[in-house]
């Protein structure tokens, strides 16, 4: 019986076998290798978010240091009823060289670099803990850096060593 659609009889379009390709072992060894490493993914986004964040909230904490050092008498919570009952000078000079030092990782973050994600890691956690005894002084402001500490501290850990592949491709 002929087929009227293709004009063949439905024993000849299944007596038919499709050609398989070819391989050729000269064209595998064109084949390019992958290289060492993990191959970047769509994390890489949290990794971008973390070094911004650093980069970002380590200004912000050095801006709470100088205010710390030059007005003391802004904050409305005496020094004694922090949780680490020191002067806000020195709450100030603290404040400034963590930010300083965190907004620095966060550049180290974004360029790749190993050691600035170890220490972004590190920082991050150093400045949770700081904020959270500096909570009786800005309860909210302290949540939020802690809250963002957590989210940089995944994004490093997790998703961190992606980002050596992703600056190595010369996407940044």
């Amino acid at each position: 019986m002929e087929h009227p659609r293709y004009a063949r009889t439905q024993e000849a379009s299944r007596d038919q076998t499709v050609p398989q390709p070819r391989q050729d072992p000269q064209l595998a060894q064109v084949r390019p290798v992958m290289e060492e490493g993990p191959q970047p993914t769509g994390w890489v986004g949290w990794v971008v978010f973390a070094g911004i964040t650093m980069m970002v909230l380590g200004c912000f904490q050095a801006f709470m240091g100088l205010v710390g050092i030059f007005n003391t008498d802004f904050y409305l919570v005496t020094a004694g009823d922090l949780a680490i009952p020191v002067n806000y000078t020195a709450w100030g000079w603290t404040h400034l060289i963590m930010g300083v030092v965190v907004a620095l990782a966060g550049v180290a973050v974004m360029s790749g670099k190993t050691w600035g994600r170890a220490v972004g890691i590190g920082l991050a956690a150093v400045q949770a803990l700081v904020n959270f005894a500096w909570f009786p002084a800005y309860p909210f402001w302290s949540m939020i850096v802690i809250a963002v500490d957590v989210l940089v501290i995944y994004a490093l850990a997790v998703h961190g060593r992606e980002m050596k592949a992703y600056s190595r491709g010369g996407v940044l």
